[in-house]
């Protein structure tokens, strides 16, 4: 074989080498999949965002739910028989208003018991999801966030907000529309929030909840924990299955970047005290 011929097949097996390892990743993927549903009697669909999985000239694109989302999802929920219980595994910063709703309603809508399991945060349109199931079940550190609708960079309390301190006559007709789209999208993300939490709350409380969560009380990534998520009512635990931990490590950050955590990824036990210890046997 000649240097060259040599070279083309270097090449050629690490041009092949990540589509491999992609493969590799997403058949244990779906073997883990299997195993949740297995355990749990269960169809289990995840909605996974990992922001910087995707780049084009190194700017992070993707990452949010989107109509390609909601259609897959929609599609698996359809497929799913009415008495087999849904598990939805759900990491994501938010996305489309519009996707996250359809998602929520067509989750809502299916008749056998519906659960959503957030490993580390789903936030803004990944909460207004997480509304839509029977139980949510957080790892003890995860958390949900506000549900407040945002116009392009601004939260649309925010603006209702600014608009409502001047007088009339100093703002200017892009503003006073502004403020129009958002007094509408509040309107529309609190009703809509209000009918899925009105299936396990009364309808005062379930109104009272879902104006906190999308009045914009608190900022956009303001972190509800557990404790937080319980005290507001909602059916929030922290037993998150060990499946679902497994899963999380099966969506790396792409190769070549180096890892800004590093850890020995073996469970630690406490080593027992010094009075705890046996003590030494004598040897003849």
């Amino acid at each position: 074989m000649s240097p060259l011929d040599l070279l083309w097949l270097v090449f050629l097996l690490s041009s092949l080498q990540p589509v491999l390892q992609q493969r590799i990743l997403a058949a244990r993927r779906l073997r883990l999949l299997r195993k949740l549903e297995k355990l749990r009697g269960s169809r289990a669909i995840n909605l996974i965002h990992r922001r910087e999985q995707m780049s084009f000239l190194g700017i992070p694109f993707g990452g949010f739910i989107d109509i390609d989302d909601s259609e897959a999802v929609i599609r698996a929920i359809e497929m799913t028989g009415e008495r087999v219980p849904i598990d939805m595994v759900l990491h994501t910063p938010g996305g489309l208003v519009l996707a996250a709703e359809q998602i929520a309603a067509a989750l809502a809508a299916h008749p056998a018991r519906v659960t959503v399991f957030v490993p580390h945060y789903a936030l803004s349109g990944g909460t207004l999801i997480a509304l839509a199931a029977d139980s949510i079940v957080l790892a003890p550190s995860a958390v949900l966030g506000p549900i407040d609708p945002q116009l392009g960079e601004y939260p649309a309390a925010s603006i209702l907000d600014a608009v409502e301190k001047k007088d009339p006559n100093e703002v200017d007709d892009k503003t006073l529309i502004l403020a129009d789209i958002s007094r509408k999208a509040q309107r529309q993300v609190h009703e809509f929030a209000a009918t899925l939490l009105r299936r396990q709350l009364p309808d005062e409380r379930a109104d009272d909840l879902a104006r906190t969560l999308s009045e914009g009380r608190w900022t956009h990534d303001f972190p509800i924990s557990v404790e937080l998520a319980q005290s507001l009512g909602l059916p929030v635990s922290a037993d998150l299955p060990n499946e679902v931990r497994e899963l999380m490590g099966l969506y790396p950050q792409p190769r070549g970047r180096r890892p800004s955590v590093e850890y020995i990824p073996v469970p630690y036990r406490a080593a027992p005290s010094s009075s705890e210890q046996p003590p030494a046997q004598a040897h003849r």
